[in-house]
């Protein structure tokens, strides 16, 4: 059994099946012949990524950026739904997954558009795709992937699920499972507030806002374009941000400042949506700081929320809270501890005599009580886990 979780974002797309992971920009290009490849510099699975699908040849991520004439970047949610998601979550698959069965895939859409997207998503990738990825020593790869079953969820209770399952998909932390818990799920292009009570989904304090981190990357770029005359796209910005400098036409701009101010004013705005829409939830327990954009406000954002936030670690990549927690709920969901037990109890099967046979239903009866027991506080779940 194969489940991956994928998480299309319009900074970044990424994927995770419990052993593997990807991260890479959504950004696809057109594929241009390259005349001359020196082999050297970055070598991973994502630095040249070149792919076939439907006939079509693609770059995508930092290899689009860097080597294609045509570049396609959206902050549209149609546009990335209908154009983008496709072709970014069967290549993610492919990269992630080496299986040549059918899997299973949890995603996760922004609250505000849930209702409308979640069919559409479904149509989009359900299915039997054949991509080919094309390596830069020449050999290509074909793979088909096999999309069986597919399940959207809110994207904020990823980050929850993250928390709350092991990688078996089986609830380690009741304690947070019992809790009222506000998520903040910072993208890049939305900002996601939700509320879960025992980890029943609260619509009356769920949204979802155009506060994202690409708010900040373009008031930045405005900036630098009055100053120097030079537009620069928003998916180019990530690196400049990070270090705090960028050269432009050999001149170079210290940004550190400006990036204060701004990702101050954009914490304070995010901070003032939360305290108004959670304005009757005083109650909740635990806040929860999610998403990559969470990253870059976090030291301006958690000292002015009111109440419990749990602080991202430093050796966390928060990008991947959401895609981690999609891919143990699948387990959960699907009941990958259960196929794991049977599968090991298929591997040791003693010889059918009547000791094995007592053996075997006393086995039976110890996990038939485990699973109800790691049942027992997922009451909550039960709303999703009802969706197909």
């Amino acid at each position: 059994m194969e489940i991956v979780g994928i998480d299309v974002g319009f900074g970044f797309t990424k994927a995770y099946n419990g052993k593997n992971s990807v991260i890479f920009k959504s950004l696809i290009g057109d594929a241009t012949d390259i005349q001359f490849r020196s082999f050297l510099g970055e070598d991973s699975s994502t630095s040249n990524l070149h792919i076939t699908l439907e006939d079509k040849s693609y770059f995508l991520g930092s290899y689009a950026e860097l080597q294609s004439t045509i570049r396609e970047f959206t902050l549209d949610q149609e546009k990335l739904i209908e154009d983008f998601v496709k072709i970014l979550a069967i290549a993610a698959a492919g990269i992630c997954t080496d299986t040549t069965v059918p899997i299973n895939v949890v995603s996760g859409l922004p609250v505000g558009y849930l209702r409308r997207d979640t069919k559409k998503f479904k149509k989009m990738i359900q299915g039997s795709h054949e991509i080919t990825f094309h390596n830069r020593d020449g050999q290509d790869v074909t793979k088909k992937i096999t999309i069986e079953k597919i399940h959207i969820i809110p994207q904020p209770i990823g980050s929850i699920f993250n928390l709350i399952f092991d990688d078996n998909g089986k609830i380690k932390n009741k304690g947070l499972a019992k809790q009222k818990l506000g998520v903040v799920d910072i993208g890049f292009k939305t900002s996601d507030f939700s509320i879960f009570d025992h980890l029943q989904y609260i619509e009356r304090g769920s949204t979802t806002t155009d506060t994202g981190i690409s708010k900040c990357f373009s008031v930045i770029a405005n900036k630098l374009r009055q100053e120097s005359n030079i537009n620069i796209e928003l998916y180019r910005m990530f690196q400049f941000i990070e270090s705090g400098m960028i050269k432009i036409r050999g001149k170079e701009y210290n940004i550190s400042n400006l990036k204060k101010r701004v990702y101050t004013h954009a914490a304070s705005a995010i901070a003032s949506d939360l305290n108004r829409l959670w304005e009757n939830d005083w109650d909740i327990d635990t806040i929860i700081l999610s998403g990559g954009g969470s990253v870059e406000l976090s030291e301006y954002l958690s000292p002015i929320i009111d109440g419990n936030v749990i602080p991202i670690g430093k050796d966390v990549d928060a990008r991947f809270n959401n895609v981690q927690g999609y891919c143990k709920f699948g387990r959960y969901k699907w009941g990958y501890s259960k196929f794991l037990d049977s599968r090991e109890e298929k591997k040791n099967q003693p010889s059918k005599d009547t000791g094995a046979e007592n053996s075997e239903k006393s086995s039976t009866k110890e996990t038939s009580e485990d699973t109800e027991n790691t049942e027992k506080p997922s009451k909550g779940l039960s709303w999703l886990r009802r969706q197909s």
